[in-house]
């Protein structure tokens, strides 16, 4: 089976690219997203869906296997980004609820080729960071090849989004770049 991902050359210009041992700029993009997203069971998928209906009750089966393919997204996208990303609220609750399932996390990082370890930092809640960590993130994993679903990323301008639209207010980061 050829790789998910490849590494793509791309100017020297692109602000968040890491480096090749050639020293070139380099971009992590995925040819086929949708393998990426099988690499979720569908029993963990139910599990994690159980775990976030937790704390959101309205949350339909429909709209947990978006959330679950959004956390996808971030996560495969966070391997191979040169700075910290920053989930959003409802991606963040679905990436915990993850985490909270040992066995098949590593399992899905090891697939990834890289353990992506979760970072809170709750000492700075600065809201303009928030927001620019929260539009990097969106474009770096749209970047990659994912579409990003509106409902678990808020727009640049969206009116509703104060502080608790991201994480990243808190700092709460995947973890940093492995050099």
């Amino acid at each position: 089976m050829p790789p998910l991902f490849a590494l793509e050359r791309i100017g020297s210009s692109q602000e968040h690219a890491p480096s090749d041992p050639e020293g070139k700029d380099v971009m992590l993009t995925y040819d086929r997203p949708a393998q990426v997203f099988e690499l979720i069971t569908p029993e963990v998928r139910a599990e994690l869906i159980a775990t976030v209906r937790e704390d959101w009750p309205d949350l339909s089966n429909e709209l947990g296997e978006r959330g679950v393919n959004q956390m996808v997204a971030f996560l495969a996208t966070s391997v191979g980004a040169d700075r910290p990303m920053a989930p959003s609220l409802r991606v963040d609750l679905f990436w915990h609820a993850f985490v909270l399932h040992t066995k098949p996390y590593a399992d899905f990082c090891t697939a990834l080729g890289n353990f992506v370890h979760h970072v809170p930092d709750r000492g700075g809640r600065n809201l303009a960071d928030g927001r620019s960590a929260l539009s990097r993130t969106r474009n770096t994993i749209s970047a990659a090849g994912f579409v990003i679903d509106p409902e678990f990323w808020p727009g640049e301008n969206a009116v509703d989004c104060s502080a608790d639209c991201s994480q990243c207010h808190a700092g709460c980061s995947d973890s940093p770049v492995n050099k």
